[in-house]
């Protein structure tokens, strides 16, 4: 497939045009113009690029890639070093970054809904869903479930008042600020990627249990989900790259 065709085919997919973000979506970087094997990850960084470099992909397709707002400017050290990987090889590199979080089918936060058997009821922001399980669960229920399901213990601020949970919010990756939002809602649990000093004593004082996964854990199934739409249906060579980060 020809990259810059690949990039429109997602482009439409993800719907990027209504998006504004802090981040260039889509192709940052071009590479060979025939696209047969892409490496897929969560972060560009070395290792990724070095494997796609000994896998002999064409693309690298991300969620945190390069030249955020803000980022200086200059290319220098690790910057560099990526970047003369990535020229000297051809490679395609390939960013999408708040669509792929809020896609209604392949997007982060549907694949925890979806990992979770939660029923999605609406939303409470554009980056923020919220729903309900078929049956109340108790805050323990919900930590072995995710520890099953993400292969991960999250970190749990539980209040008082209630141990079961019956409706959750929840936004992947650096979602913890959302939880002062949620304070005249009726929510009983919040899952995000993060969380700051300052979150257990918002999860307390409005009385909602915290989960927190991790950012990296939280949205390693999106891109996972593209590739394997982009393999189901134009037949390219996907693989997700897993690089454990605790973070």
């Amino acid at each position: 497939m020809n990259n810059y065709q690949l990039e429109q085919i997602i482009n439409k997919k993800l719907k990027n045009h209504l998006f504004y973000d802090n981040i260039p979506n889509g192709l940052q970087i071009e590479g060979t113009n025939n696209i047969k094997k892409i490496i897929t990850g969560v972060s560009i960084c070395q290792k990724l690029i070095d494997i796609a470099i000994e896998e002999q992909s064409q693309a690298i397709i991300v969620h945190h890639g390069f030249f955020w707002k803000n980022e200086c400017l200059k290319i220098l050290k690790n910057k560099k070093n990526r970047l003369k990987s990535i020229l000297i090889n051809n490679i395609n590199v390939y960013n999408w970054h708040l669509p792929l979080d809020v896609h209604p089918k392949l997007g982060n936060n549907a694949q925890i809904a979806k990992k979770l058997h939660i029923h999605i009821l609406g939303k409470i922001s554009d980056i923020v869903l919220w729903g309900q399980f078929a049956s109340a669960v108790t805050v323990q229920e919900l930590t072995k479930t995710i520890q099953k399901k993400f292969k991960k213990t999250p970190l749990v601020f539980e209040h008082n008042q209630n141990n079961l949970i019956s409706t959750i919010a929840w936004c992947s990756g650096k979602g913890q600020e959302f939880i002062k939002s949620l304070q005249n809602i009726k929510i009983d649990a919040f899952l995000t990627g993060e969380a700051s000093e300052d979150t257990m004593h918002y999860a307390n004082e409005n009385n909602i249990h915290f989960f927190s996964l991790g950012h990296y854990t939280t949205e390693c199934d999106g891109v996972k989900a593209l590739g394997k739409w982009l393999m189901k249906k134009y037949h390219l060579h996907t693989k997700f790259v897993y690089i454990n980060n605790p973070v």
